[in-house]
């Protein structure tokens, strides 16, 4: 699993969550976790939460941390479930790494209280399944009441990002060693 943290701010506006989206841009070709930081404004022609689409929902941040994964495998109950897990283990550095406590996760969503902290979606193509997951850095100017790493003092964005990736990554290998040690059932 190749992981990259892009330095430059790119603005998420829905058209990441395609396939290959890693590979066209930045060359980066397979399984992948991508974070970048960056504003957050979905057309509803990019939208592929058809629920939110069809309650024309905006779905806009002025400033998040930004998660794109790529697997080359079609499996659309599989990517929801990675894409549970990455809120897991976003929800994990929180409350271990930087001792935020009452984080809730509802589905692939975090939240505190009422506040909502991030947004995610899972989707598949022809060739992979892809995972958008997106955390508030700044919470000002949100469509819904929000919270964001800047209202928790987390300004180490950088280290926060690579921490989930990291973690995120070492499933991903557990989870192939799992497959490779045990013997079927005769």
């Amino acid at each position: 699993m190749i992981a990259s943290f892009i330095p430059k701010q790119i603005t998420y506006n829905g058209r990441q969550i395609e396939s290959l989206w890693a590979y066209k841009t930045f060359r980066i070709q397979g399984d992948s976790i991508v974070a970048f930081i960056g504003r957050c404004n979905i057309p509803f022609s990019n939208m592929v939460d058809q629920e939110d689409r069809l309650a024309k929902s905006k779905i806009y941040g002025p400033l998040m941390l930004h998660f794109m994964v790529e697997h080359f495998d079609t499996d659309l109950n599989k990517a929801i479930l990675k894409q549970r897990l990455l809120s897991v283990i976003v929800k994990d550095v929180l409350e271990n790494d930087y001792k935020i406590r009452g984080i809730r996760r509802a589905g692939d969503d975090l939240y505190d209280g009422k506040y909502k902290l991030s947004i995610s979606i899972a989707t598949a193509s022809p060739v992979s399944t892809k995972i958008h997951f997106g955390i508030n850095i700044k919470s000002k100017g949100t469509p819904v009441p929000t919270r964001g790493l800047d209202d928790y003092k987390i300004k180490a964005v950088k280290s926060f990002a690579l921490e989930v990736i990291n973690r995120y990554c070492q499933e991903m290998v557990a989870v192939q060693k799992a497959r490779t040690k045990v013997n079927w059932i005769k």
